[in-house]
C-alpha cells in the first residue's frame, strides 16, 4: 500500500468512530463477537471497512485511522460487547502489555499469556520475517473469552510503501510455522522468512541461517496489493456489483423500495450508502475482493472518488444506531431490513448488466456533493459555477 501522510480531520474521525461502533455492534449482535475477530483478520474486509468509513480507499492510512477509531469507540463499551482493543501506532503500541494486564484483571483472562502472544506476533513480523518493512503499528484485539486477533503494519522508506500483517488466534497453530491469516503486500522476491513452513530445519540452526540462502516468502494466495494511483478507476471496481447498488438507490422508486425495506424516510443517496455498509456487516468473504467499491458509500477525505457527504454519513450512522437500539428492545424489523438490503442487492446482480459510465457516476457525485454537505481535508464542497451564480442571483 502506498504511504499516505497527513491527518484525519476531526469531522471525519468522529463519524468514523460512530460508524465503526455501529458496524461492530451489528456484527456482534447477529453473528457473535468471534465473527468480529474473523472479519478483522481478513485484509479485504478490513480494507472495505476503511473505504466505507470515508478513508482513502487504497492507502496505508486506513490501518492507523480505522484501528484508532475502533479503539476510541469500542473500548468504552467493552464490558457489553466483550471486545477490547489494545495498542496502536508508535508509543501506543508499547502500551499493549499494560493494557492487556489490566483487561485480564477485569475478565480473569491469563494476562501473561496474552502479553506473550502480543510480543511474539510483533517479533515474528519485525524480526523473523525480514522483508524490509519496520513495524510502526501494533493492535491486539481480544475478547472476554480469550480469543484474539492482531493487526500490525510496517513501513519501507525506500519504496514509500506499507505492509499490513493479520493474525487470528483460531487459525493459529504455531507462532513459527505460517502463523498469519494474511499479509497485505507486494511480492518483492526472495526474503529471509523464518516462519515459512519450509524453514523448519533452518529454525533449528538459526545461528547459521544468516550465511545461508534465504527461504521463500509467504505464499501469495490471498494477499492484497493496492495500486499506486490515488483516484478510483473503473478497473479497481466490480462494476456489476457497484452498478446494482446504484440501480437500487437511483433507478428503483425510492418510496416503494423504502416500504419494502421498512426504511421509511431514507433518500436514494443514503440508501446507496446503507446498502454498502450493510454488505460490510453481512457480506460473505468473496464480496470484498474490490475494496474500492465501498468508497462509493461515503467518498474519501482527499476527495477520491468524491468528497465525504456528511449529511449522508450522519443519516447512515443514525439509521444503524436506531436499528441497534430497537433490536436490543426486541424490535428487530429495522435491523432485519438492513440485513435484507444486502440480499436484495445481490439478487439484483444476477440479471444486471452494467451500462452506466463510470466516470460520469463520479462526476455526478462531485457535482451534487455540496447538497450532501460534502467535505474534504481541503474544505467544504461548493456548487458548480452555474449553480453558484444562480444561488447568488436569488
Amino acid at each position: 500500500m502506498p504511504l499516505h501522510y497527513g491527518h484525519v480531520p476531526v469531522w471525519l474521525a468522529e463519524r468514523m468512530a460512530k460508524l465503526g461502533l455501529a458496524v461492530v455492534e451489528n456484527i456482534a449482535m447477529d453473528y457473535g463477537k468471534d465473527e468480529v475477530l474473523r472479519r478483522l483478520s481478513d485484509p479485504f474486509w478490513f480494507q472495505s471497512l476503511g473505504a466505507v468509513m470515508g478513508m482513502d480507499w487504497h492507502s496505508s492510512g486506513i490501518t492507523t485511522s480505522v484501528m484508532g477509531a475502533l479503539k476510541r469507540a469500542i473500548n468504552p463499551h467493552s464490558r457489553e460487547l466483550g471486545i477490547y482493543i489494545c495498542g496502536g501506532r508508535g508509543k501506543y503500541s508499547k502500551q499493549t502489555p499494560d493494557e492487556l494486564l489490566k483487561i485480564s484483571e477485569r475478565t480473569g483472562l491469563d494476562g501473561n499469556y496474552l502479553v506473550k502472544c502480543s510480543k511474539l506476533s510483533a517479533k515474528v513480523d519485525n524480526t523473523a520475517v525480514q522483508d524490509g518493512f519496520q513495524l510502526y503499528l501494533h493492535n491486539f484485539i481480544v475478547t472476554d473469552t480469550g480469543k484474539w486477533a492482531v493487526i500490525q503494519q510496517g513501513m519501507n522508506d525506500a519504496s514509500s510503501t506499507a505492509r499490513r500483517y493479520h493474525w487470528h488466534s483460531e487459525a493459529l497453530r504455531s507462532f513459527v510455522d505460517e502463523p498469519h491469516t494474511s499479509i497485505v503486500g507486494k511480492n518483492n522476491g526472495f526474503i529471509l522468512n523464518m516462519v515459512d513452513k519450509a524453514a523448519d530445519t533452518s529454525r533449528t540452526g538459526i545461528m547459521q541461517i544468516a550465511s545461508e540462502s534465504p527461504d521463500r516468502m509467504l505464499a501469495e494466495i490471498g494477499k492484497l496489493i493496492m495500486p499506486a494511483h490515488h483516484d478510483v478507476k473503473a478497473k479497481d471496481v466490480d462494476l456489476k456489483r457497484l452498478g446494482a447498488v446504484l440501480w437500487l438507490a437511483q433507478e428503483k422508486q425510492p418510496k416503494d423500495f423504502a416500504e419494502l425495506l421498512l426504511l421509511k424516510g431514507l433518500g436514494p443517496r443514503t440508501l446507496q450508502s446503507l446498502a454498502l455498509v450493510s454488505e460490510v456487516i453481512h457480506g460473505t468473504p468473496s464480496r470484498f475482493k474490490d475494496p474500492a467499491r465501498f468508497a462509493f458509500a461515503h467518498g474519501g477525505k482527499d476527495g477520491h472518488p468524491f468528497p465525504v457527504p456528511l449529511k449522508v454519513y450522519d443519516e447512515t450512522i443514525g439509521t444503524l444506531q436506531t436499528a441497534i437500539y430497537k433490536a436490543k428492545l426486541g424490535l428487530t424489523e429495522k435491523n432485519d431490513a438492513i440485513k435484507r438490503l444486502t440480499a436484495i442487492a445481490q439478487r439484483a446482480e444476477n440479471d444486471f448488466t452494467p451500462n452506466a459510465n463510470f466516470d460520469k457516476v463520479i462526476e455526478q457525485e462531485r457535482t451534487n456533493s455540496y447538497k450532501y454537505g460534502g467535505r474534504t481535508v481541503m474544505g467544504k464542497a461548493k456548487p458548480p459555477v452555474t449553480q453558484q451564480l444562480a444561488l447568488n442571483l436569488t
